[in-house]
């Protein structure tokens, strides 16, 4: 127990089956290294319950780390979440060799660093809850898209071309179920027997899908944050849900600024030694970030721009009515959708198309326009006196 004491900073490098753990003292010595096993969660539980109520324990953030957060937060301890690309580089930058014995070394010294730069969100259980159901929703759509594709080529295949947007509707259905029976013709047996077997999986693929969404629905009706979204241009139930689960707390956020580098929508460049009057070379939208989010406000600038006037002169200017650039006047237009979310979640306000006016400015009076000449009724300067 007097070792335990002098324990101060934990580091745990986490696998599958098994973690490898460095505790370290006050003056950033090794005290003990263990070994744990996952398999059986009570000898887990009791070796957790000997740490020193409140040690911080970083955990580099790759897969499996939620539910031993959890496990550490019941036995009264501070998980912290290290960014696994910043503990490589570290690594890399001094020399070392991976290892899970230096891996956990490493992350027990990262805990003593006072700014903290290794550090990442580690969400709370409801945002994971929140999250997995949204990525169950997101396979289910993506399994749903790879079926009607079979069903597009099977088609295909046998020389039946029918038009694409409306083979899955009612009508289109009705005309894939004929070429289900034995008498049909047009199709061979084989055929018949996996378009049989595809409608079927589809079948089931669109109950499940429903499902969740009026899960989706359910949630969000009792949640003001989401209900704002959802006023947004282009934003809707299942992006709104899409929104709230992969930001989780607005709180993290500094600014727009920072919302919109996490979403991949900050343009930036790799450039050096260039002529000015040159194009930027090496420019992208970031790479570390959630991608979700990036789909989600380009899903809704796509809608954005017809529902939202100002929206649609800025893409309209920018892309000059469509003509040029139109993927990045996309990006524009989500990244503006982003900074709006931000201040809508921020100050719990309404989405509005007009901004409101800045503190201190005076309100613009409404002239009377004269017709035909287009110039204001009453004069602007007074007639000089005779």
């Amino acid at each position: 127990m007097e070792t335990q004491g002098k324990v101060t900073r934990i580091g745990m490098d986490i696998h599958r089956t098994f973690s490898r753990v460095s505790a370290r003292d006050d003056a950033q010595r090794i005290v003990w290294r263990r070994r744990l096993e996952h398999c059986d969660r009570l000898p887990l539980r009791a070796e957790l319950a000997r740490w020193p109520a409140g040690t911080p324990v970083v955990l580099e953030g790759s897969f499996g780390w939620s539910w031993l957060a959890d496990e550490l937060a019941e036995a009264h301890l501070q998980p912290h979440l290290a960014s696994s690309r910043k503990v490589a580089r570290w690594r890399d930058l001094h020399g070392l060799a991976k290892s899970n014995r230096t891996d956990a070394d490493l992350l027990s010294l990262l805990g003593f660093e006072p700014p903290r730069l290794w550090e990442v969100w580690l969400p709370p259980p409801e945002v994971r809850q929140q999250r997995e159901t949204l990525r169950y929703r997101m396979t289910l759509v993506q399994t749903q898209t790879a079926f009607k594709n079979r069903i597009h080529a099977i088609l295909h295949r046998h020389g039946l071309f029918p038009e694409m947007r409306k083979l899955f509707t009612a009508q289109g259905r009705r005309w894939l179920q004929q070429l289900v029976p034995a008498q049909a013709k047009g199709l061979p047996a084989s055929a018949r027997g996996a378009l049989k077997g595809y409608l079927q999986v589809l079948d089931h693929l669109r109950l499940q899908i429903a499902r969740v969404t009026r899960t989706f629905r359910r949630q969000l009706q009792a949640d003001p944050t989401a209900q704002r979204l959802c006023t947004l241009p282009g934003v809707k139930w299942i992006l709104a849900y899409t929104l709230r689960a992969e930001i989780g707390r607005i709180e993290r956020f500094r600014s727009a600024r920072h919302l919109v580098s996490y979403s991949l929508l900050a343009p930036r460049a790799n450039d050096s030694g260039e002529e000015d009057d040159a194009p930027p070379q090496g420019r992208h939208v970031g790479h570390y970030g959630r991608r979700t989010l990036k789909w989600a406000y380009l899903e809704a600038a796509h809608t954005a721009i017809y529902k939202d006037t100002g929206l649609r002169a800025w893409f309209d200017q920018y892309t000059h009515g469509g003509r040029d650039n139109r993927n990045r006047g996309y990006i524009g237009v989500a990244r503006r959708l982003c900074q709006r979310s931000y201040v809508i979640w921020k100050k719990e306000i309404d989405y509005q198309s007009e901004p409101p006016p800045r503190p201190g400015t005076r309100p613009r009076r409404s002239q009377v326009v004269r017709p035909v000449q287009g110039q204001p009724a009453a004069p602007l300067v007074p007639a000089a006196c005779g």
